[in-house]
């Protein structure tokens, strides 16, 4: 047991844990139980002494208050994990946090619409993942060059940009040690901007290679089930596998 054998280690394994319960509970929109699991990744955080897992906490936070739409206190987190990244050594490690705070606070500023914010915050993640290159494996960031620029393509896709967004998109290379997670979450940004600029046939391939890396993140996931919908009521006759989509979200 954990409180009878305390150990850093053991508590940080345990804050890891509880933010992998976090990621599970938000993809299933089970944002009640993902809140706990955020206070108790606190919880272990603290006893590890490890500022970084608690700056990826940090992060998290701010994730949840971006759905929220609540910009500003996301970056105020945002900026509190950067406090809690400046209290450990420099390392691969502590630059993949810090990098990956960036690339928090560029998707909640381009929700807010803020460009400059927006170009900032990429500009400083590039520089970490120049030094970093991939860091996939740091508290499980998946942070590089690859997540920089998969995270531009949602910036463009958060402020509407779609042809911007596609653009950027054909240039992304995953990694082949990326998450599926991950790669789902690309997919579906990029099905949206396909959509959104008439590439309705692209757009159903994109969600469909989505549903494969990860089927039951991309069944709830918001942005997967809006373009769902979206196709729908565009398309004049609904093929098959549009159908099959449908049901399948529960339209």
């Amino acid at each position: 047991m954990v409180t009878r054998a305390p150990s850093t280690q053991l508590w940080a394994a345990l804050g890891s844990t509880y933010r992998t319960a976090h990621d599970v509970t938000v993809k299933l929109g089970f944002y009640d139980l993902s809140t706990i699991a955020l206070d108790r990744m606190d919880w272990a955080a603290q006893r590890a002494c490890d500022p970084l897992l608690a700056a990826v906490r940090q992060y998290m936070r701010a994730l949840v208050y971006f759905r929220e739409g609540e910009h500003t206190i996301g970056l105020r987190l945002i900026g509190a994990g950067h406090g809690l990244v400046g209290q450990a050594d420099e390392s691969i490690e502590s630059m993949a946090v810090a990098g990956q705070l960036h690339l928090g606070a560029t998707v909640i500023a381009a929700r807010a619409r803020d460009k400059d914010a927006v170009r900032t915050h990429l500009a400083e993640a590039e520089s970490y993942a120049k030094r970093t290159g991939d860091a996939e494996h740091v508290h499980w960031l998946s942070f590089g060059p690859a997540n920089v620029a998969a995270h531009a393509v949602s910036a463009d896709v958060e402020m509407r940009h779609y042809g911007a967004a596609l653009e950027k998109a054909a240039k992304v290379k995953l990694p082949n040690g990326w998450p599926m997670s991950r790669r789902a979450h690309f997919y579906v940004e990029r099905a949206r901007s396909q959509m959104e600029t008439g590439r309705t046939d692209e757009a159903l391939g994109s969600l469909l290679t989505a549903r494969k890396l990860a089927p039951q993140q991309t069944r709830y996931h918001p942005g997967a089930r809006e373009t769902i919908k979206a196709l729908v009521h565009q398309a004049r006759t609904t093929p098959d596998t549009l159908n099959h989509m449908a049901a399948w979200i529960g339209l």
